[in-house]
């Protein structure tokens, strides 16, 4: 589908075309390799408000890495750092930056999701294994998706502790206010050229996703670069992968661009749901979270006229919403906002999207060109357009 007028947003679509033999309960965790995770924590307790949660290190007789657990609301995610050269962990880091290695899937059932997932042909990350402390056990199995991105099934019915077997609870005095950050709303992989129906085809068949909406070039452009996605969804809408891939342009697009720094195929960005935007965002922008550039005027002076297309009325003050740099887009079931933040690390590849939505199911088609030439503008100074 290409026309984004005729997208149906609704999840009967979604029931109807997913495959129920892999049912998927929701975002666990997502575990990030860095380069010091120790300071990492430091800075997504500072900057993103999120909380001390769990470790395992040194102190817990872990001789490999190091792992801290940060937890906000129903968000975990997990900084892991080699403590010697020869970790593969290292290699990762080397080749990659800090980024994101591991999207972790709650199920019900990790066994089951192995077999009907390898048996359809995915690799094999790590085989059903069971962990087991004084708290329970927790079963996991993994496999691998595009570059050395893996998802890892956790099955967690029979296990009372902390976080995992293994980890043990994380206390610090110093654990900043929460930001708003709520859950998971989607995660956005880049891969490279011409890999992007191939992926899309990993996800139908493989974890029986539909495809429930896309965008072309003709759709996603702007005067000097392009791209393509696609939007893959578990049958209960809780998991949602939009997959990118470049498009040819005047210019290096923002896949291109990632895809050199990253060496590879990895995760763009994370989209972190809040109820309240303009709060969430005010006090990130007070703990110097660096957003994208603000929209030009002409861009907020067409939103009510959008809006109205679907019949909504925006609730926040638009004034407001344009002083911090939020965007606003709208389809027939509502409306949400969303704002991008800068990369947060020096290599120019993942960042994050803080998006509230006020009934709409979209990914902001309408904001594509204002977000991308935002972008630009900033691969223009890095002297990577």
């Amino acid at each position: 589908m290409s026309n984004i007028e005729n997208v149906e947003y609704g999840l009967e679509k979604i029931f109807k075309d997913a495959k129920d033999f892999l049912p998927l309960l929701g975002t666990d965790y997502i575990e990030f390799y860095v380069g010091n995770a120790k300071q990492a924590a430091h800075f997504y307790k500072s900057a993103f408000g999120f909380q001390s949660y769990a470790y395992k290190g040194l102190e817990t007789d872990n001789r490999e890495y190091a792992s801290y657990v940060l937890k906000q609301d129903k968000i975990k995610i997990v900084l892991t750092t080699p403590l010697n050269s020869k970790s593969q962990i290292n290699d990762h880091i080397v080749k990659h930056g800090d980024g994101v290695k591991i999207i972790a899937i709650w199920v019900d059932d990790a066994t089951k999701a192995w077999k009907e997932t390898t048996s359809r042909g995915a690799k094999s990350f790590m085989s059903p294994t069971i962990e087991k402390d004084e708290h329970g056990e927790v079963i996991r199995s993994g496999i691998y998706t595009y570059g050395e991105t893996v998802h890892l099934f956790v099955e967690r019915k029979n296990y009372k502790g902390t976080f995992l077997p293994g980890y043990q609870k994380w206390e610090s005095e110093y654990n900043p206010e929460p930001t708003g950050l709520k859950f998971i709303d989607h995660m956005v992989g880049n891969v490279g050229w011409n890999e992007m129906n191939k992926w899309v085809k990993f996800y139908e068949d493989v974890m029986g996703f539909v495809n429930f909406l896309s965008f072309d070039d003709k759709q996603i452009n702007t005067e000097y670069s392009a791209l393509m996605s696609k939007v893959m969804s578990n049958g209960n809408g809780r998991i949602k992968f939009p997959i990118n891939e470049p498009a040819e342009g005047k210019k290096k697009s923002q896949i291109e661009e990632y895809l050199d720094f990253y060496e590879g195929a990895g995760v763009q960005h994370i989209a972190v749901a809040t109820d309240d935007i303009i709060t969430t965002v005010s006090k990130l922008r007070s703990r110097g979270i660096e957003f994208l550039s603000t929209p030009p005027d002409e861009y907020y002076k067409a939103v009510p006229l959008r809006l109205e297309t679907h019949n909504h009325k925006l609730k926040e003050d638009i004034d407001t919403l344009k002083g911090l740099g939020i965007m606003i887009d709208a389809d027939e079931e509502g409306y949400l906002l969303q704002i991008f933040t800068k990369p947060v690390e020096d290599r120019p590849t993942l960042f994050f999207e803080i998006i509230q939505r006020v009934g709409a199911r979209g990914f902001g088609a309408g904001n594509f060109k204002a977000l991308f030439e935002s972008i630009e503008r900033e691969q223009e100074k890095r002297g990577t357009l």
